[in-house]
């Protein structure tokens, strides 16, 4: 356990240590304060409630910390392939699926601490500037972040997958970036509404918080008028996971180094 933490630390050292981290982090952090400042003085969004401009904030910004997270995801394997640095790490006396799961761990560690600054900086400044009441209650605006997180914790995978598969930093970003932009478009062609198995692709399950609105598809199992709930999705969603990954370790263990 001990070999792994100084593994995990040895990630975290080489993300933190580049600039790009930082700068990534300071720009959430800016937009995070920036934007419900926009919203008070700058559109006079006066009478939003505090979790109302912190809600809209997030849901704003989410997408540019997914893509920051995306980043560091798709670089932390490829790049060792890229430095030519991969030889020297595996020479060391770990096995390959505690150098996967450490480089795994770090990325996660990033995307959470990046959703934190993001959430708590915005809830911090909205707090400030705008009173409490509203539409929007405590446990709605949590629950939303939450399925927004799910998103990216699953578009994280993919770009680790692709990382891992084709070595190629370039490649996970520019996939991951296409599913963002188009899983939408594929659920409206893909409608489980119109094709039964539609319900088993992968971007109709990942959105999560359309089951805060959608009534007929409130509960955990049952019901839905397309046979999908939120137990179903996040059913799914966690067997398309388990794939990725085992890709992602199939790969990455067996795969030969020696001409890289």
């Amino acid at each position: 356990m001990g070999n792994f933490g100084n593994l995990v630390m040895n990630e975290n050292m080489k993300i933190y240590r580049r600039a790009r981290t930082w700068i990534m982090l300071s720009i959430l952090a800016a937009l995070a304060l920036f934007m419900p400042v926009l919203f008070k003085e700058g559109i006079g969004a006066e009478n939003m409630s505090a979790l109302e401009a912190a809600l809209t904030t997030v849901q704003l910004l989410f997408f540019l910390n997914t893509i920051f997270s995306v980043v560091i995801a798709a670089e932390t394997v490829a790049g060792e392939f890229t430095w030519g640095t991969i030889k020297l790490l595996l020479i060391r006396p770990w096995s390959r699926s505690k150098i996967l799961a450490s480089k795994y761990v770090s990325v996660i560690a990033f995307s959470v601490l990046s959703t934190l600054i993001l959430i708590l900086l915005t809830l911090g400044m909205s707090f400030i500037l705008f009173g409490g009441g509203g539409n929007v209650t405590a446990g709605d605006a949590w629950a939303m972040w939450g399925y927004q997180y799910v998103d990216l914790f699953i578009t994280l995978a993919i770009a680790f997958m692709v990382s891992s598969v084709f070595r190629s930093g370039a490649l996970a970003i520019g996939l991951s970036l296409f599913i963002m932009f188009t899983q939408g478009i594929f659920s409206l062609i893909f409608s489980p509404e119109r094709y039964g198995w539609a319900k088993y692709i992968l971007f109709n399950n990942m959105d999560l918080s359309r089951y805060m609105t959608d009534s007929s598809e409130l509960s955990l199992f049952g019901g839905g008028s397309s046979g999908m709930t939120l137990g179903f999705s996040v059913t799914v969603l966690a067997v398309y996971y388990i794939v990725f990954m085992v890709i992602s370790w199939v790969v990455f263990t067996r795969r030969d180094v020696a001409g890289t």
